[in-house]
């Protein structure tokens, strides 16, 4: 053919090629296709079928830790349920028998807390309403969230037994704590104690370590002096020890002094020195005395003891808040404050018998007590002035050094914050959390002025201070009486009063204490992270005595009757399961005055007995939640089939949980049980906004999964949470999400080219040898063996950050990148669609799709639960759902180590065709791969191989890695550029065979 004949019309043959068909669509359409998938599920019953599907296999149970019933899902709850959802599904597709009954923590503060607010909002006062009204309304209104979040936590995908969730409210629920709090009574391990605990007066009641947070706040410092009045060492008396402080309400209410007997102590006085206008005026120096004392800093030349350290530190907040005085009225210019040596030297330990008093002295009664000075180990010379006021009333140092010296508190601090109505000093005033109450010119401070003993003040001190997470308000340590469980008493063995304790003492072994039952179990649990032992075993290795009472209305009664001469708590087990039975019929409405002398029978007296009224903290409630889920019956799926019924393989929330649920459940069942209520222990992180802020409604910066949700679909916000390292804490954004998206959509992408791949596909062409396969073929076999063992790994680890990766990489690379693109010419052009002939090697590449597929989907599943069961629908209309399916088989024996080195090779000499060819494609001298030939040095395949990996027309050996444009001719059909192909559209070989083929 020369140059000027015209070529004849090309012929077109897309219709004797294999082009993908597929219903599955490109777009995802999740927030409207998610309800309708979702719907479907609940109309069949698919919790049901799985149930039935596992009812006879070994069973992974993970238990629930109750989220408050107090609002909608948060960005947080949406994390914590898919990783928990991830954990049920992935031992679900195991082959495991994996039920999930999801619960509510619906007693205590949080939900309480919301109704009095309705009541603030009115104006009324809760207190004046009945409280069986009141409870009937904090009930109501957890009911109404767990409505709200349950609905919310379904459309997030989240399967379980959404008709059938634990309440802490229900009375089967309630009934069982009471008899677990019964079995610490029966066994010894309660006493009622004063002892300063974490007090909220804003909420008016005890608060657990695990309801406190901490901010940095401005205090009130204050330097005060108690004037010495009896000492071994004489010349002490007559002088003033300093304290200092950054709670001036507490001095109202000190006892006693505390020293560090190893510090070194020193007595000091202020000289004053000014200048006269016209020289030195040797009367001036009283002048300036007198104006000083008559401005309330009468201290000039007073002897004052301070720990040498600390002298310094304690002369500059002095010199920095001395009143003004009229320097001209005097005839001076100028004022220096120099404190001096007015003393010995004196070893802490020598104070012992120094005795002070108090400023307010003068006041009488309780004031008029001497406040000895007590060896303190905790006294440092860190701040301050290295003494140290007591008051066992609101700290657990100055409680226990107090109670050590026969001191005991004086409940001068009343619940809402105030001093006693009859306290001598501030009667009826506060609260004394207000700054203004504690101010330099608040009434603290202007009474110690005016008694003398104000040396320095300043509103200036920056720290970090305990707050209650709920109202934001500060708290105070506090001494009432409380209920306790003690964490180091070994409990009495000798003489059982009852079954339960006869059954907890077995358990417990002799001689050990919870404490250290709780610390064993810690070293026999897992944590992941690892760190989670060392994070849970510092705080329960030296936590105080668990406080388990509150003064609080809704929660589950503390349902003990005191005798009112003795003091002791009644243990009957027979009173005892007459209350536990009314609860259960009642509810906690049943712990009641009027139901006392029934519950305590004909033996007792219901006129000699206190009816304790305090409720339950609403932890214990949560730590008695494996009692009445996993041994109840109630749930009968969480019954172990051998015969264990109370321990759960998982226990899984945030990391803040070390020092809630988790602890006060491993407290709950060591003390009952003698060991922990779980296996194994997984914490996630927090979600922080995406620059790593906090997320905080006052900062508009939150984020609601119910609008993700809307906007996104479920899949999405699922694989941003098992995409991110939730081991630590973490971050959301609109940025972040959309990198997420992407993500999604090449994990869709992917699916949509498998099913398109595979229409059609029939068992006969499955080829069964996977030896007679292409080594291509091979290798991908080899690379799924790698990626189900490495997935498989990431399940037993928790992993799903790798797990979910290691899914989407191999999705992107290996096979989107890869292996598609390589072998799309033989899926379209080794096949006559109108004789169905196709090539063994399309047969064996359709036969590894199949694979591909079964496997991908069920790995997805876990992850993209919707997605995943629309992609199998596609596929299999009439089909059940994926979610019944279980774990791919895929053969081990394909991971060839030799195939993998090899094939490594072959895809670094692919990536460098490729990046050697892109810029031809820019200059557009090469508009495609096909019309390139490459030299190779050291190629690792044969030529023809090499083609077809690379995607080029001819591929050669060479000196070195080079690129041209092929000058053969393009086939008609496969659009490869080869020798055989005489003029651009006429057929290569391959092509005409195939063609020819029946």
């Amino acid at each position: 053919m020369t140059d000027s004949t015209p070529a004849p019309e090309a012929r077109d043959y897309r219709d004797t090629v294999f082009l993908p068909k597929t219903d599955f669509p490109m777009k995802a359409g999740l927030p409207q296709k998610e309800p309708l998938i979702l719907a479907k599920w609940l109309e069949g019953n698919l919790e049901g079928q799985i149930r039935e599907a596992r009812k006879d296999r070994e069973q992974f149970i993970l238990h629930d830790g109750p989220p408050y019933a107090n609002g909608d899902m948060h960005i947080g709850h949406a994390l914590n349920h898919i990783l928990k959802d991830m954990v049920v599904r992935t031992q679900t597709l195991k082959g495991m028998d994996s039920p999930y009954v999801p619960g509510w923590d619906c007693h205590g503060l949080p939900i309480e807390w919301k109704v009095e607010e309705q009541y603030r909002k009115k104006k009324l006062n809760k207190d004046e309403v009945p409280v069986e009204e009141f409870r009937a309304e904090c009930r109501a209104y957890a009911q109404h969230w767990v409505d709200t979040q349950r609905e919310q936590l379904k459309r997030l995908g989240i399967g379980g037994d959404w008709d059938h969730p634990y309440l802490t409210m229900d009375f089967d629920a309630e009934a069982v704590i009471v008899r677990e709090l019964m079995k610490f009574a029966e066994s010894n391990q309660l006493y009622r104690g004063a002892k300063p605990v974490m007090w909220s007066p804003v909420e008016k009641t005890a608060l657990a370590e695990a309801e406190i947070e901490y901010e940095d706040i401005v205090s009130t410092q204050i330097d005060v002096a108690f004037e010495i009045v009896e000492s071994p060492i004489p010349e002490l008396v007559g002088a003033h020890a300093v304290i200092w402080t950054t709670t001036p309400w507490t001095i109202p209410v000190n006892q006693a002094l505390a020293y560090g007997p190893e510090v070194e102590y020193a007595l000091y006085a202020f000289r004053t020195d000014a200048e006269a206008t016209y020289g030195a005026d040797e009367n001036l120096a009283n002048a300036v005395s007198e104006a000083l004392a008559e401005a309330g800093w009468p201290h000039e030349g007073r002897p004052v003891l301070l720990a040498v350290e600390l002298a310094r530190q304690f002369e500059a907040r002095c010199r920095a808040t001395l009143p003004p005085i009229d320097l001209n009225a005097i005839g001076a210019t100028s004022l220096a404050l120099t404190l001096e040596a007015a003393g010995p030297t004196i070893r802490g330990a020598d104070l012992a018998g120094t005795i002070a008093r108090h400023p307010m002295h003068a006041l009488g009664g309780f004031y008029a007590r001497p406040r000895p000075f007590l060896p303190g180990d905790f006294v440092t010379t860190d701040s301050g002035t290295g003494l140290v006021h007591m008051s066992p009333d609101h700290g657990e140092d100055d409680f226990d050094l107090c109670k050590a010296n026969g001191i005991d508190p004086v409940f001068a601090v009343e619940g809402d914050g105030k001093y006693r109505a009859d306290w001598a000093w501030l009667g009826g005033q506060g609260s004394v959390i207000n700054p203004k109450f504690n101010a330099p010119d608040g009434p603290i401070c202007t009474d110690l002025r005016e008694a003398g003993a104000l040396l320095a003040a300043s509103a200036d001190y920056m720290h970090s201070y305990p707050h209650s997470w709920r109202s934001k308000a500060k708290v105070i340590y506090r001494c009432t009486p409380q209920w306790f469980v003690p964490m180091d008493k070994v409990i009495d063995r000798d003489t059982p009063r009852c079954a339960d304790e006869a059954n907890i003492r077995a358990a417990q072994g002799d001689g050990e204490t919870l404490r250290q039952l709780a610390m064993q179990a810690i070293e026999d649990t897992r944590f992941v992270p690892a760190k989670g032992r060392n994070r849970i075993g510092s705080m329960v290795e030296g936590r105080p005595d668990w406080v388990l009472s509150r003064q609080r209305a809704w929660g589950v009664p503390i349902t003990l009757f005191v005798h009112r001469k003795s003091g002791q708590y009644l243990i009957d087990t027979a009173v005892n399961d007459r209350i536990v039975a009314a609860v259960k019929a009642g509810g906690v409405d049943a712990w009641s005055d009027a139901r006392a002398q029934e519950y305590l029978g004909d033996q007792y007296d219901a006129a000699d007995y206190e009816r304790i009224t305090d409720i339950l903290d609403v932890w214990f409630d949560s730590g008695c939640t494996h009692a009445f889920v996993l041994e109840s019956g109630k749930w009968p799926a969480l019954i172990r089939r051998d015969g264990s019924t109370h321990s759960a393989d998982l226990y899984l929330e945030g990391s803040d949980q070390h020092r809630g649920w988790f602890q006060s459940s491993l407290l709950e069942s060591c003390g009952t049980r003698g060991r922990a209520p779980y296996k194994a222990v997984l914490t996630h992180g927090f979600t922080m906004d995406s620059k790593g802020m906090k997320m905080s409604k006052s900062l508009g910066n939150t984020i609601s999964p119910i609008d993700l949700m809307r906007d996104y679909g479920a899949d999405i916000l699922r694989l941003w949470a098992l995409s991110v390292d939730f081991t630590e804490d973490h971050r959301i954004g609109k940025e972040i999400l959309a990198g997420v998206a992407d993500q999604y959509r090449k994990l869709r992408n992917t699916f949509r080219y498998l099913l398109g791949a595979l229409d059609g596909f029939t068992e006969d062409e499955r080829v069964t040898d996977v030896a007679a396969m292409p080594e291509l073929e091979r290798y991908m076999l080899s690379l799924l063996a790698e990626l189900d063992a490495k997935l498989a790994r990431a399940v037993d680890d928790f992993d799903f950050n790798s797990y979910t990766r290691s899914l989407a990489d191999f999705c992107n690379e290996d096979l989107s990148a890869f292996y598609f693109d390589i072998r799309k010419d033989r899926l379209y052009c080794d096949v006559n669609p109108a004789t169905g002939y196709q090539t063994a090697e399309r047969a064996a590449y359709r036969t590894v799709l199949d694979t591909l597929f079964h496997a991908l989907v069920r790995y997805a599943a876990p992850v993209l639960v919707f997605t995943s069961e629309e992609v199998w629908g596609t596929r299999y209309p009439e089909a059940t759902s994926v979610h019944l399916l279980e774990w791919p088989a895929v053969d081990a024996a394909w991971n060839d180590a030799n195939l993998g080195t090899k094939w490594a090779g072959v895809r670094a000499q692919r990536e460098a065709v490729t990046e050697a060819i892109e810029p031809y494609r820019r200059e557009k001298t090469i508009r495609s791969s096909l019309e390139a030939e490459v030299a190779i040095p050291a190629p690792t395949l044969d030529t023809a191989a090499l083609e077809e990996v690379f995607i080029v027309s001819v591929a050669r050996a060479g000196d070195e890695l080079a690129v041209t444009r092929t000058e053969n001719h393009k086939c008609g059909r496969c659009w490869r550029h080869l020798p055989e192909v005489e003029t651009d559209g006429s057929l290569c070989n391959r092509c005409d065979t195939v063609l020819e083929a029946e």
